[in-house]
């Protein structure tokens, strides 16, 4: 049995919108704005590392109402000053505390 890969490439925006209840008009929005992993490949498809990065972005605007200059700032903090295990670890954290947030809570965001 092979073990899972987290940073193969296997997830479409479509596929992350409905995991997220959010707006796939929404996460474009984001992905324009440069707030998620860059993507050569024409297809677009994300990583389950990826859709934590996706999570913290759509929460950080949803929730908190954090502009596209303020997430943009918070995410070349973690990449920029983080080891790569302090990362996974934060990302786990921030992944926890969302599951225990309801879908009621996190309004998707459609004026950015």
């Amino acid at each position: 049995m092979a073990l899972l890969n987290n940073d193969k490439d296997i997830l479409p925006l479509s596929s992350i919108a409905e995991l997220l209840t959010a707006k796939v008009r929404t996460l474009k929005m984001y992905e324009d704005k440069g707030l998620f992993p860059v993507k050569k490949d024409a297809k677009k498809l994300y990583s389950i590392n990826d859709v934590k990065i996706i999570s913290f972005v759509h929460y950080l605007a949803s929730v908190k109402k954090i502009n596209a200059n303020g997430i943009k700032y918070i995410l070349e903090m973690l990449e920029n000053n983080m080891d790569e295990k302090n990362r996974q670890e934060f990302l786990d954290i921030v992944e926890n505390t969302l599951e225990k947030i309801s879908g009621s809570e996190i309004k998707d965001v459609e004026v950015f």
